[in-house]
């Protein structure tokens, strides 16, 4: 029986020992922290978004640059796939109004319970605390609780995350080991991460509080989305689908009023103040909460004259920020293994029976489903290569 090693414990790994364990293989899982899955269970703790149920040119949309190479995995395991594999592990599912699709349960536990109980029954093996350093000739090599040890085998998957949350696994520590091996990397840079803020002391009191029917545009990105003024700057679903056009440069925007023209706000300026304050003006007559009136005073002021200017400016709010926030918080990762050095099957081309799946590869996509999606997905497709690489 064939030997393979799986090195990272995260869904990317766990997929491709699933597809290489029901094809015979001999399967063994290595993972540096206590156990298998961490950031997939810290994932689902605000509710587990497993997937998006688009049809597969939208999907693939998602995966904007990277989505030709990524496309064979991603189409071989899809959306109704994955629903259907889960639904298989006793998890019923559904589909939210944004088409982003749950465990009824709302919870990654259950899932990864019943995943590794399947695994267990395929007779594959895996051990914790294992940190892998790298190669001792053809052998790998790790450092264990028991001292350094070597492993022999006939082929491996590499699933070692991208480079943030540290603390969950995902350090990028691995990129060094590959890149003296030959293989080209893209940079790591954050993805999907919060907007670094340094707020005024007036914004005190509002720290915490979400900031809906709200639009934002960096670039060629744009989202209506929910977003938090937390200590830290701008967090949440709407900021990370955008954040990708901050880290290339482009400015930020936000639209206080998507929903009405510039007209209709200029408008509605016009209405007579009298001795009202222009705070107290906004909210009479735009509706504005008191977190949007403290968002336009903090970034609009000093304003400008005329009611269509001020609109204008409500309209496209300039957000004064200082970048994004650092890489270890940022959700994803965008670099990693690039597209050129891989076959089609994923294989690294400089180090053959090598074969790298999820994050650490160089591609990127916004929250709702894509990331996990394409984990999967790659990491069925790396474990699909090892089968066909090893019947020769």
């Amino acid at each position: 029986m064939k030997q393979v090693a799986v090195i990272g414990g995260g869904p990317a790994g766990l997929a491709a020992a699933e597809v290489m364990a029901e094809a015979g293989l001999a399967v063994t899982i290595y993972e540096a922290k206590p156990s298998l899955g961490r950031k997939f269970l810290m994932a689902g703790k605000s509710g587990l978004n497993l997937t998006h149920a688009a049809a597969l040119p939208d999907l693939m949309q998602g995966y904007s640059d990277a989505a030709p190479w990524l496309q064979p995995a991603v189409s071989a395991f899809d959306s109704d796939a994955i629903v259907a594999w889960a639904e298989g592990l006793g998890q019923e599912m559904f589909t939210g109004t944004t088409a982003r699709v749950f465990p009824r349960a709302m919870k990654a536990s259950p899932l990864l319970r019943a995943w590794l109980a399947r695994l267990d029954s395929l007779g594959v093996v895996s051990k914790t605390r294992w940190s892998w350093t790298g190669w001792e000739g053809e052998a790998l090599r790790f450092d264990t609780p028991e001292g350094p040890q070597s492993v022999a085998c006939d082929a491996v998957v590499l699933a070692l995350g991208g480079a943030s949350w540290a603390r969950l696994g995902s350090d990028g520590a691995w990129a060094q080991t590959l890149e003296g091996a030959g293989v080209n990397l893209s940079p790591f840079a954050p993805a999907n991460a919060a907007i670094w803020v340094e707020w005024s002391p007036h914004m005190d009191s509002h720290l915490g509080k979400p900031l809906k029917g709200v639009t934002w545009r960096a670039g060629d990105y744009r989202s209506r989305g929910e977003g938090v003024v937390s200590r830290r700057g701008l967090e949440g679903g709407g900021l990370y689908s955008v954040s990708r056009g901050v880290r290339e440069g482009a400015r930020l925007f936000v639209d206080l009023l998507p929903d009405l023209s510039v007209d209709e706000v200029a408008a509605r300026l016009a209405r007579p103040r009298g001795k009202t304050s222009f705070a107290n003006h906004l909210r009479k007559v735009l509706k504005l909460d008191p977190l949007k009136i403290a968002l336009a005073q903090e970034w609009g002021r000093p304003w400008p004259e005329g009611d269509v200017a001020t609109a204008r400016r409500l309209k496209k709010l300039v957000v004064t920020h200082v970048g994004l926030r650092p890489l270890d918080e940022a959700i994803s990762t965008a670099g990693g293994v690039h597209a050129n050095a891989l076959g089609p099957d994923l294989m690294l081309r400089a180090v053959p029976g090598v074969f790298c799946a999820g994050e650490m590869l160089d591609w990127e996509a916004p929250t709702g489903g894509y990331l996990l999606t394409a984990c999967l997905a790659t990491g069925r497709h790396a474990g699909r290569g090892v089968v066909d690489w090893l019947a020769g």
